[in-house]
């Protein structure tokens, strides 16, 4: 297997040099580091990672998680996370490929599928996961990113080749997380619709019984699902979304107290705990970091 990675890292470090979010293939992302990164705050998609040289670290809700070349790395839902490398250097940097995940995907190919055998209702499942790779998942990623090699091939092979790697995903340590998100009356669909409606409206207050209703569920039942889905309440989720939102406002020149109120905050100074607290330094230190890292960037 090491001999695989070392190959398809080198493939990789061919086509990507730092973050390449878009690809000749479709849904597939790319990233190359050439040292430890500091945590980043960001919202993952619905998607597959894998990391073919070097280590990264995720915070997610209460749960961290590490992944390496030795597993892969599956969010099922859209997540508030802070992730940061821990493993990489200029002569092995971090090397990574993802795949977003397409639900209509993942259903047709489970419609071709034996079912499996039903969770009972009340079994909570989380939302993302780290999985030891296989050494089939690993060649079915390799036979996807050769195309890469091949852009004339890409319009004729990467379908087949991109439902080889969910096939794979299926049969694996995520599989049961990847069931579950596709059939609409799972216990993570009914969270993933309530994740929707946060989303759509994180700057509004928060009332759990409404979400429950949204979920299709009991308020007891939804807190129990949504916490075990997601690493966090509900309120959490949104403070997360809330406080992620702002840092992106003070980019743009708006002050503490602007973002504050624009993001739902009714007090300036409880929003400016809050953020230095998930970020470590107070609003308007970060604001004046923020810009001077987009200032040399461009």
């Amino acid at each position: 297997m090491k001999e695989l990675l070392d190959h398809m890292s080198r493939r990789v470090l061919r086509h990507a040099n730092g973050i390449r979010l878009e690809t000749p293939l479709p849904r597939v992302g790319l990233a190359t580091a050439g040292g430890p990164s500091p945590p980043v705050p960001t919202i993952y998609q619905p998607m597959v990672c894998i990391v073919l040289q070097g280590a990264k670290q995720v915070l997610i809700g209460d749960r961290i998680l590490r992944y390496d070349a030795a597993s892969s790395f599956v969010s099922s839902l859209e997540l508030p996370a802070t992730g940061c490398i821990i493993e990489a250097a200029p002569d092995a940097p971090y090397v990574v490929a993802s795949l977003a995940l397409d639900r209509n995907l993942l259903a047709e190919l489970l419609a071709d599928l034996p079912p499996a055998t039903p969770l009972p209702a009340s079994t909570s499942i989380a939302g993302f996961g780290v999985a030891s790779m296989t050494s089939e998942l690993l060649e079915a990623w390799d036979r996807l990113l050769a195309l890469l090699d091949a852009p004339a091939d890409i319009p004729f092979l990467a379908a087949a080749r991109e439902r080889e790697v969910l096939y794979r995903l299926l049969q694996g340590g995520h599989g049961p997380m990847l069931r579950q998100i596709v059939r609409e009356d799972s216990r993570l669909s009914q969270v993933r619709r309530a994740i929707a409606w946060i989303r759509r409206h994180y700057d509004r207050p928060l009332r759990t019984g409404a979400l429950a209703e949204i979920a299709g569920m009991s308020v007891p039942t939804f807190h129990r699902q949504f916490k075990a889905a997601t690493a966090m309440s509900p309120l959490q989720f949104q403070k997360s979304l809330r406080l992620q939102a702002a840092r992106r406002l003070l980019t743009t020149n708006a002050d503490a107290a602007r973002a504050a109120y624009a993001v739902g905050y009714e007090s300036a100074s409880q929003f400016s705990r809050e953020y230095a607290r998930a970020f470590g330094v107070p609003p308007s230190r970060d604001a004046e970091r923020l810009r001077g890292e987009i200032a040399v960037a461009i």
